[in-house]
């Protein structure tokens, strides 16, 4: 058998059905479902769509989950900021091993933080979304 070959497509231009298992297994993954039934009632798939496409559909960053993610933030200049955002990181199981700030030009620094995240509570996606709501992180975004 050959080995599997992978593409990296946007959402938008993905049939639904995609995106719907991939869905179900994060809902099962964080147990807001207990099982497969409940998971493919509450996307609206059949269980043999469920079984016929996991293994073959995956977010881009579980390929890599165990891994490096690498965040850019432009903060606030403001003392605090930079810390909260250590701490999102730390009470969600993120591993720091690196962290690098610029200096403030016209009140904003970009600070670029690099992760281990097999240990993260939740997805990355999830710790995200947490540090884009900590007062003074002024844009976010995962570069690699």
């Amino acid at each position: 058998m050959d080995d599997p070959k992978y593409l990296i497509v946007e959402t938008d231009a993905l049939p639904d059905i995609y995106i719907k298992v991939i869905r179900a297994k994060e809902m099962l993954e964080l147990g807001e479902v207990s099982t497969v039934n409940e998971a493919v009632e509450r996307t609206g798939i059949s269980r043999s769509a469920f079984y016929k496409y996991r293994d073959a559909v995956r977010p881009f960053r579980e390929l890599y989950g165990d891994q490096i993610a690498t965040f850019q933030f432009s903060l606030r200049d403001q003392p605090g900021v930079l810390s909260s955002v250590l701490n999102i990181f730390a009470r969600n199981g993120g591993n720091i091993l690196t962290i690098n700030q610029g200096l403030s030009v016209n009140g904003r620094a970009v600070a670029t933080i690099s992760a281990e995240t097999s240990q993260l509570v939740a997805g990355v996606d999830d710790l995200l979304e947490k540090l884009e709501a900590v007062y003074g992180v002024l844009s976010s975004q995962i570069i690699g």
